[in-house]
């Protein structure tokens, strides 16, 4: 029996009393997973990528391992309901325009110590000064930088658009403008090198791209050395007690963690490890969420249908956004069809062992969006599911 096959038989009998659709989180490999992180670290805390995440219950159980601190959220609104339910230190790590967030962030001295929100330029100032109303807490503030790497004299442009803050006087201008500004704080830098740490560099069957992206990512890892150092050092002659510095992700852990610059790392989707990180040469992790679908039709000779299953992942629309039918091995998607709204045709030898009623175990393409579908994971342990916890969606929130 290979491991795959052992895990299906595990998860099978710890779900026997359960009917799909269900989602589940094998804590073994989340803890294997949580513990290799903090390996690749190299000694520096790792802040944990909420909306990788999207489960109170299993926020609080990797914080509560050494080597994790602090949550790096996605909304404000959820970044206040963390903090109220404990949270005491949340980055939110995405600008807002929630006027009705920062007024009740501006009016609770627990949400302003506990969240700092995300900013890269001063319009976003005036929206926070406009919603405070009445609230006169200081908002603490953290500095989000450009990583992308551009090339050609910024003709060709490798990276999310994100910050329009580029250069280290651009950086520090604002810290300056922030730090003059009457009920606001500058505590951190943020710089999340997205083109490195979430593109897979090792992709199945297309050796040259993969050379391609190594180099782009080499090149990309040297400009931003320089410059990341650069715009700290500039930032701290303006904020000298600067308290932290974030950088990188699942997939530029242990890169970013060398430098010097960098204080902490976040990542999230490490603890899942969605298909979307089987292609790294840098690391590797074992699947730890995965979701079941029922076998509701038995079409022919080698073809099942099971209930639902077109979850794609955000992102550039394509193959890679699309969840994979992961056990029993084998099973592939109908390419006149796909993953579907109600129902999902699966093809392959192993169709004809399955029965109806049979579960199909599916991998996500990314990690915490899997929760958007599901109101709660079951914790598998060994053979047995141990607990079952909600999800955000089980608490009645979506954040976006």
């Amino acid at each position: 029996m290979t491991a795959r096959a052992a895990d299906r038989a595990r998860y099978d009998r710890a779900t026997a009393h359960l009917d799909a659709p269900l989602a589940i989180v094998d804590l073994d490999a989340f803890d294997a997973n949580a513990d290799d992180l903090v390996r690749r670290a190299g000694g520096k805390p790792i802040r944990v990528a909420s909306k990788s995440v999207r489960c109170r219950a299993l926020l609080e159980r990797v914080l509560a391992k050494e080597g994790f601190a602090g949550i790096m959220s996605f909304t404000l609104a959820e970044s206040l309901w963390l903090a109220r339910s404990g949270f005491d230190d949340v980055l939110l790590a995405y600008p807002s325009a929630d006027r009705a967030g920062f007024a009740e962030l501006a009016a609770d001295p627990k949400l302003a110590s506990a969240v700092s929100v995300m900013v890269d330029d001063v319009a976003q100032l005036d929206l926070i000064d406009a919603a405070r109303g009445d609230g006169r807490e200081v908002v603490r503030v953290c500095l989000e930088l450009d990583t992308a790497l551009r090339l050609l004299g910024g003709r060709v442009r490798v990276g999310a658009r994100r910050s329009p803050l580029r250069s280290p006087a651009e950086v520090a201008d604002l810290a300056r403008a922030v730090s003059r500004r009457p009920g606001f704080e500058v505590v951190g830098i943020m710089a999340y090198e997205g083109h490195i740490a979430g593109v897979g560099d090792s992709l199945a069957g297309r050796p040259l791209r993969s050379r391609a992206i190594r180099l782009m990512q080499a090149a990309a890892r040297r400009e931003l050395v320089e410059r990341r150092a650069a715009v700290v050092r500039a930032v701290r002659a303006v904020v000298p007690d600067l308290e932290y510095v974030n950088g990188g992700g699942t997939g530029s852990v242990q890169s970013t963690a060398a430098e010097d610059a960098v204080t902490e790392i976040a990542a999230g989707s490490g603890l899942y490890v969605p298909r979307l990180f089987d292609n790294y040469t840098s690391f590797s992790g074992r699947p730890a969420a995965l979701f079941a679908q029922p076998v509701v039709r038995r079409p022919g000779v080698g073809v099942v249908t099971v209930l639902g299953g077109g979850y794609p992942a955000s992102g550039a629309a394509g193959t890679d956004r699309l969840p994979v039918p992961y056990l029993p091995e084998g099973l592939r998607y109908d390419p006149q069809e796909g993953p579907g709204e109600v129902q999902t045709p699966l093809l392959g030898s192993p169709a004809d062992d399955l029965l109806i009623g049979d579960k199909v175990w599916f991998r996500h393409a990314k990690a915490g969006e899997l929760c958007e579908r599901f109101d709660s994971l079951h914790l598998v342990e060994g053979d047995r599911v141990t607990a079952t916890v909600p999800t955000y969606r089980g608490e009645g929130h979506t954040f976006l």
